[in-house]
This record gives C-alpha cells, structure tokens and sequence, in this order.
C-alpha cells in the first residue's frame, strides 16, 4: 500500500522485452532505493512493481550519467536521480494496462515507497493497482498554480466526484471538478489543481497535452459499486486484457 506522496524521481535506463509479452524495466535514483531488499515494493508512476535482482542491469546502464529533464511550465525542472538501480519485471497485462508499456530512457518517473506502520499518513490509501490510462486534454497556467484536465475511460468515470481523491501517475490529488454524469457523453474527463510545489516534486511538472497518466481510483469507490453489483444481481466477470508485445526502449549502449 502506498499514500500518493512521492518521495523522489527517478529516471528510466532501459525497458527490454523479454518475450511473452513482459519486459524488464530498469531505473536509476536515489537515497528511496536505500534499505530495498529484493522483492521489495516500489511505486513507479503509479505502478507496484517488484524489486528484482540487478544482475541484468549492465554495466553500460549504471555508467549512464542522468541528464536534467526539460524544464516545466512553471520554470521547474526535476533533478538528475543519484546513482543506484531499481529493477522490476513488467508483466504483460501490466504494459497493457498502464503507461509503463511506454517508457523510454531518460524519462522521469514518479517513485514512492511502502509506508511503515506508524508512519504519518499524508496522502491516501493508493494500493498501485492501476486501473486505466487517461490523456491529459488541458494545462491551464493559472498564476500561482496549475489545473490540469485528465480524460477518463468512461468505466471509471462512476468512481470520481468533486472533492474526492485521484491517484495520476501514483500521486495523491483531490479532484477539483469532473464532467457531467451523463452516460451518451463521448468525453469523460476530471481537472485536478496544482501547486509549484506538487510540479516542482513530480512529472506533473513535465506534463504537456496529449500525454498519458496511469489512473487508480478510489478504492472505496469500487468496492461499494461491487457490492451494488452483487446486492442488484448485475455483477459480472471482469475481461482480461490482452498483453502486448513491448517495444526495446533501451539506452544507448545496452544490448536490446
């Protein structure tokens, strides 16, 4: 279970697919790496993935010096990540229905940790579970902050209201206004509000129109329709996806 509270960015080395459908993502950045054992968790943009040994990370990918990302609307940038390397293995419903599917080198990812028990609870109950992509539709600069449109698939338009909470990209934000709950309507969409600091600290400062952010709604949320399902006789299974092959996306120098 993660809050929604990033802690660091990181930068993307390479995504290399290893058949089947999955492929293996590796990461550089800092001091959130320290004290993560293998088979530990990290939320990556979002995503729970699983901390696998390095030993496929080669040696031209830990000797990749990290470049600044471009800098933000706000005149933010993010920091190049410290030395270390986190590595998961992405399976394939994971690149189907998330952005990691997506990545190349020298992104910057949204990365947080598992809280410990008794750690202050700043953000919300994010479990990493991603349940669709949305495109960013608008970035509006409104002076001292920001507000972002996010377009929604309409199967997760339900679980989102004024004033509730919205993992994008793994970070925690209350939603500031949603479309009309009109089910014929073609464009479902939620806007979130930004401060420099929320830009400053994540990709929301990167982000620009026609971009893609992981979407986890309320938990809550799905929950309470699942039970209605079950208490109207109208519960049905849910379709897998079907994975996709990944694309290399691998920094220059790493075998592909």
């Amino acid at each position: 279970m993660f809050t929604g509270i990033i802690e660091e960015m990181g930068e993307v080395v390479s995504l290399v697919p290893t058949g089947e459908g999955s492929a293996v993502l590796t990461l550089r950045a800092g001091r959130v790496l320290d004290g993560l054992p293998d088979g530990g968790s990290l939320a990556v943009n979002g995503v729970c993935l699983t901390q696998a040994p390095n030993a496929g990370a080669t040696a031209a990918a830990r000797d990749t010096v990290a470049q600044p990302t471009p800098a933000s609307a706000t005149g933010s940038s993010v920091p190049a990540p410290a030395s270390g390397l986190f590595t998961a293995h992405v399976m394939g419903e994971t690149l189907t229905r998330t952005t990691v599917g997506r990545l190349s080198p020298g992104d910057p990812v949204n990365l947080e940790r598992c809280p410990r028990a008794g750690d202050r609870f700043d953000g919300h109950i994010v479990q990493g579970h991603v349940d669709g992509t949305g495109t960013v539709l608008a970035v509006v600069d409104e002076g001292d902050w920001v507000r972002v449109r996010i377009g929604l698939p309409a199967d997760l338009a339900p679980f989102t209201a004024e004033k509730g909470s919205v993992a994008l990209d793994g970070i925690s934000l209350t939603i500031s206004a949603v479309s009309p709950a009109h089910p014929d309507d073609d464009q479902h969409w939620v806007e979130v509000s930004l401060i420099p600091v929320t830009l400053a600290a994540t990709r929301m400062g990167v982000l620009r129109e026609g971009d893609a952010v992981n979407i986890e709604v309320d938990v809550i949320a799905k929950y309470a329709a699942r039970l209605t399902q079950f208490r109207t006789g109208a519960a049905a299974a849910s379709t897998p996806t079907t994975p996709a092959a990944p694309t290399a996306a691998t920094s220059e120098g790493d075998p592909s």
